[in-house]
């Protein structure tokens, strides 16, 4: 059943069929497991202060609104860990040129040595524009039925929300909250789930290699990392949650913060939102 499984790869010539299948599905497999390729880091903010959310959300802002996604993939599971059958996970491909598009050259590297074609992502790739209109008309977003499972997913979000909305992160970081809240309404970090409920440090990979969950296709290609995501997800909820997971983890994001009911006190970021100042960026 696991050597059968698909990975299917979508492109603009297949997309709209592609979307249709999906909808098809979400009733019955309401767990959706997403992960990103994109091109890297090429920017941070120029502060005097420390790291904290505000600025992990800062240079996410400056990055996503630089930079274009290159790859999403989604996997799905009922509400058991179940798979529907051998097509269970949809990798997109989106319009991407090396000539025009900003890029960090590490990450183009690896993704290079991944499998990564990008000739073919400049000639058949996915426009966003057209991907935005067909998710969210396909019931996958703006849904509280739909469980959004991910791992260390700042990025991944946030790219998905500049998608939908088709327009810049928004400067506050309350503001990004309430839009992912908006089209997400109930998502799972497992970095955050793993490392505050039983300490389990390390990327995805040593998490799976904990659990003993094995990796279906190529390291880091989106298709691959959503249905590993997935699979571990069910593990870490199963070893550990006893199959339950509780309500305080739902909303939050590793080095963002919480998305739900989030209290802010004075003074706890570097940004004041009252000034509504765009600090300098450096490019890398």
């Amino acid at each position: 059943y696991i050597v059968l499984m698909e990975i299917i790869q979508v492109w603009n010539h297949n997309i709209d069929s592609a979307v249709k299948k999906i909808s098809k599905l979400i009733d019955k497999y309401s767990y959706v497991a997403m992960d990103t390729e994109f091109p890297g880091i090429v920017a941070r903010p120029i502060t005097p202060s420390k790291p904290s959310n505000e600025y992990q959300y800062q240079t996410l802002r400056c990055n996503v609104d630089l930079l274009q996604i290159i790859q999403l993939g989604i996997a799905f599971a009922d509400e058991n860990g179940n798979l529907p059958h051998t097509k269970a996970c949809w990798q997109f491909n989106f319009h991407f040129n090396l000539k025009n598009d900003m890029f960090a050259q590490d990450s183009i590297d690896l993704l290079i040595r991944s499998g990564v074609k990008f000739e073919e992502h400049e000639k058949k790739g996915i426009e966003t524009s057209k991907f935005a209109r067909l998710l969210i008309t396909s019931g996958l977003v703006l849904n509280k039925e739909i469980k959004w499972i991910s791992f260390h997913s700042g990025y991944d979000f946030g790219y998905l929300v500049k998608i939908l909305t088709q327009k810049a992160l928004p400067i506050k970081r309350k503001d990004f909250f309430d839009l992912l809240r908006y089209y997400f309404p109930c998502l799972y970090d497992m970095k955050y789930l793993s490392i505050c409920s039983h300490k389990l440090h390390g990327g995805l990979n040593k998490l799976a290699e904990k659990l003993n969950v094995l990796r279906i296709g190529q390291v880091h290609q989106a298709g691959s990392d959503s249905l590993l995501t997935l699979n571990v997800f069910f593990k870490l909820k199963k070893t550990f949650f006893k199959g339950i997971l509780d309500p305080k983890y739902q909303g939050l994001l590793y080095g963002l913060g919480i998305s739900n009911q989030e209290k802010q006190k004075k003074n706890s970021f570097f940004f004041e939102d009252s000034t509504k100042q765009i600090l300098p960026v450096i490019l890398l």
